[in-house]
């Protein structure tokens, strides 16, 4: 038996979990972007009317690119959860590179769209006729938070994976 993560595994499960690495953080990276659009899309979108994914055009077109962005969400968590499944089945699933990988997504993501769609590309805004300022620390400090969570967590199982390979 080897220990990672806190428990006790199996030797296969253990090297499967090393070999499917990277499957297991892109898999996780992939639900965290999917989810957080889905979030925002589905919140700030749909139930707040606060913006469209492209505000510079007419309501029709704001429509077709929230359409767009919601189709782009579920791609990514279809895809992701796929993937999952694939590394189930192989006995490669590691839960807490799957979760900081998760993590890393959502983030990565957040502070995309507040960085770059937000204030560079100018798309649209969090929230409009309002002092802007408190909308943008808050999107992007939670967004920073949840990329520290995922690399915290990732860096746990970088480690795990250096006893797992000098246990072989």
């Amino acid at each position: 038996m080897a220990i990672a993560n806190g428990g006790q595994i199996d030797h296969t499960t253990a090297k499967n979990r090393v070999v499917y690495s990277s499957i297991n953080l892109w898999s996780g990276f992939l639900f965290g972007i999917g989810l957080v659009a889905f979030i925002d899309e589905a919140v700030f979108h749909q139930l707040l009317h606060w913006h469209h994914f492209y505000d510079k055009s007419t309501t029709d077109i704001g429509l077709v690119s929230d359409g767009l962005f919601h189709a782009f969400s579920w791609f990514a968590t279809v895809a992701s959860l796929f993937m999952y499944a694939n590394l189930r089945r192989r006995k490669g699933l590691w839960p807490k590179r799957w979760l900081g990988g998760a993590f890393l997504g959502a983030g990565a993501f957040q502070l995309y769209d507040g960085l770059i769609h937000h204030k560079l590309m100018k798309l649209h805004q969090i929230r409009y006729d309002v002092d802007i300022l408190i909308y943008d620390l808050i999107w992007n400090i939670t967004a920073v938070i949840l990329i520290a969570i995922g690399v915290f967590l990732l860096l746990r199982t970088r480690k795990t994976s250096k006893k797992i390979k000098a246990e072989r």
